[in-house]
C-alpha cells in the first residue's frame, strides 16, 4: 500500500477516541459544553495537529489538544502543583537519613504519586514545581529547552557597579563557564545586599557557587519562579493547584 492511501480521507472523521472533544474540553475548564462546541465549530481546537470539528471524538489520556493554539491537558489523572519549599527540607519523597522531605508536606493531601522537577539544595527555599507528568517535568529540566528560572540572594556586599555586567558576561567555575541572563541589586543594608538573578543553568548549587567566586558569598536563597510560574505570595511550606493557564504557559515554555 503506497504512503498516501494509508491517509484519512479529508470527509472522514479524523479522531477515535472515548468521549466527544467538546465534553472534554468541558471538563477540562475550558468553558460550558455549548461554548466548547461554538470554539469547535470556529476551527480554533486542534488535536493531534489538525483542526477539530463537530463530533469528532478523544481520548484524553493521549490527545494532544491546542486551543487558541494554547496546549490543554485534558488527563485528570495528571498533577501539577507548585510548593513554597522551606529552608531545612531536602528535595526528596523518601530521605533514608530522616530529614524532613517533601513526603512530610505532601502527606494525604495528593492522592496520586508526584515528582519535583529539579532541585532546591536544603539551605535554599522558595518554588518547586511537582508533576506526575514525566514528559513536562523532564523537558523543563532538559538544558536544551533552557527554561528560566529566578532566585532572590542575600549576599555579602558592598556590590561594585559592574557586577551585572560581569555575571551576564560569563564567569568561569571548575566544572564550565556559566552567565546569568539578568541582574539586578534589590536592596542593601549595611554589609548585605538583596540581589535578583535569572539563568538557565541547573547545575547543582550554581547561584551559590557563582556568587561565591564573584566573591560574594550568598547566606539566604529563595527561587521565585521557574519558566511562567511565580511563587507569587504563597507562604513556606504551602501546595497550589497549577491554574489551566498556567500548566499551558509551562508546554508553551517547552516548546509544546
Amino acid at each position: 500500500m503506497r504512503r498516501d492511501d494509508r491517509a484519512p480521507k479529508p470527509d472522514a472523521p479524523i479522531y477515535e477516541g472515548t468521549e466527544r472533544l467538546q465534553k472534554v474540553l468541558a471538563a477540562a475548564g475550558v468553558g460550558s459544553r455549548r461554548a466548547c462546541e461554538d470554539l469547535i465549530f470556529r476551527r480554533r481546537v486542534t488535536v493531534n495537529g489538525r483542526v477539530a470539528k463537530l463530533g469528532d471524538k478523544v481520548d484524553p489520556a493521549t490527545a494532544v489538544i491546542h486551543v487558541d493554539g494554547e496546549r490543554l491537558q485534558a488527563d485528570n489523572r495528571l498533577v501539577y502543583l507548585a510548593m513554597n519549599k522551606p529552608r531545612g527540607v531536602v528535595t526528596t519523597m523518601a530521605d533514608e537519613k530522616g530529614r524532613t522531605e517533601l513526603a512530610d508536606f505532601i502527606g494525604i493531601r495528593v492522592e496520586q504519586r508526584v515528582y519535583h522537577v529539579g532541585r532546591l539544595d536544603a539551605d535554599s527555599e522558595g518554588l518547586l514545581l511537582l508533576t506526575n507528568d514525566g514528559t513536562l517535568a523532564h523537558r523543563l529540566m532538559h538544558p536544551s529547552y533552557e527554561v528560566l528560572k529566578t532566585y532572590l540572594a542575600e549576599v555579602a556586599g558592598p556590590i561594585p557597579r559592574n557586577l551585572g555586567r560581569r555575571l551576564m558576561a560569563g564567569v568561569d567555575l571548575e566544572d564550565g563557564p556559566v552567565k546569568v541572563d539578568s541582574f539586578k541589586v534589590v536592596d542593601t543594608l549595611g554589609k548585605t545586599a538583596q540581589v535578583e538573578l535569572s539563568l538557565h543553568e541547573g547545575r547543582k548549587h550554581i547561584v551559590r557557587r557563582l556568587m561565591a567566586e564573584v566573591g560574594h558569598p550568598v547566606a539566604r536563597l529563595v527561587r521565585t519562579s521557574i519558566g511562567p510560574i511565580r511563587l507569587g505570595d504563597l507562604r513556606t511550606g504551602r501546595l497550589r493547584r497549577l491554574t489551566n493557564a498556567e500548566v499551558a504557559a509551562l508546554f508553551k515554555a517547552v516548546g509544546d
